[in-house]
């Protein structure tokens, strides 16, 4: 928005001149002209076109985020009330609770060479997305999950959704069978393309994982305080995450995160 900072600064500078003859010249009530010239300040933001734009973008940003804090709310208060038998009175409580207080995503320290480019070779302060529930209604091919290790379950990793239930798998090595990814299967592959398929820690080496190992997608990467920016995910999630990222994302929170790791 450079050029409308430009436009309505030089607005401002006509408003605060034409203030100033008013009051040398009429020797006016300067409490009465700096309002006077604040509502018509007011009036011409209103009236400009791309800060009118931008108001809307931040009224609808906030309107998509609400709706999926809402649906994360409902649908992780409904497992509650389902597993801890919660009265309908607690159930309502659960989800005001989350709704006004609780955040959809959170920070993870990604490390290792395996999804460079994307993320650093070292360590990596990650803005995750917790998804409400993992099927290919909220994780789509492409995107960069955030998955249980299935060798060592107390620890995440981050990889490519490659392919999901019902893609067959053939292999470049003709002595490996082709299969067919089972149902809640899916492929998850390491980015980095200069490390062999034996060195790269992925599907390759440990196979298919199950959906519901993975516990959110990676929306925002910051490698050092001076490189940092969304991950490019599927069209359809970069979509789904840009209110949520525009909401909840805090690079000064994640460079102190990062600082203290």
């Amino acid at each position: 928005f450079r050029g409308a900072n430009l436009a309505i600064w030089n607005s401002r500078d006509s408003y605060e001149r034409t203030h100033k003859d008013q009051q040398f010249d009429n020797g006016g009530d300067e409490a009465e002209q700096t309002d006077a010239a604040k509502s018509s300040f007011s009036e011409l933001l209103e009236n400009e076109p791309l800060f009118r734009d931008s108001k809307m973008a931040y009224v609808s940003n906030w309107v998509r985020y609400m709706a999926h804090k809402l649906e994360y709310s409902l649908t992780l208060s409904l497992k509650k009330y389902t597993r801890e038998k919660l009265s309908e009175r607690e159930l309502i409580g659960v989800v005001v609770k989350n709704l006004l207080y609780g955040r959809i995503t959170y920070l993870h320290t990604g490390k290792g060479p395996e999804m460079a480019p994307t993320m650093g070779t070292h360590d990596n302060t990650l803005l995750v997305r917790k998804l409400p529930v993992v099927d290919t209604r909220y994780v789509s091919i492409g995107d960069a999950v955030v998955l249980k290790d299935p060798n060592e379950t107390s620890k995440y990793l981050v990889r490519r959704l490659a392919a999901i239930e019902g893609a067959e798998m053939v292999s470049s090595d003709e002595k490996d069978e082709p299969f067919v990814l089972e149902k809640d299967q899916c492929w998850v592959v390491a980015e980095n393309q200069e490390m062999k398929s034996k060195e790269a820690y992925d599907s390759r080496t440990f196979g298919p994982v199950s959906m519901t190992d993975i516990v959110g997608r990676a929306i925002y990467c910051l490698r050092t305080a001076v490189d940092h920016g969304p991950v490019s995910n599927s069209e359809f999630a970069m979509e789904e995450d840009s209110p949520i990222l525009a909401v909840e994302l805090d690079v000064d929170e994640m460079a102190k995160d990062h600082k203290a790791e």
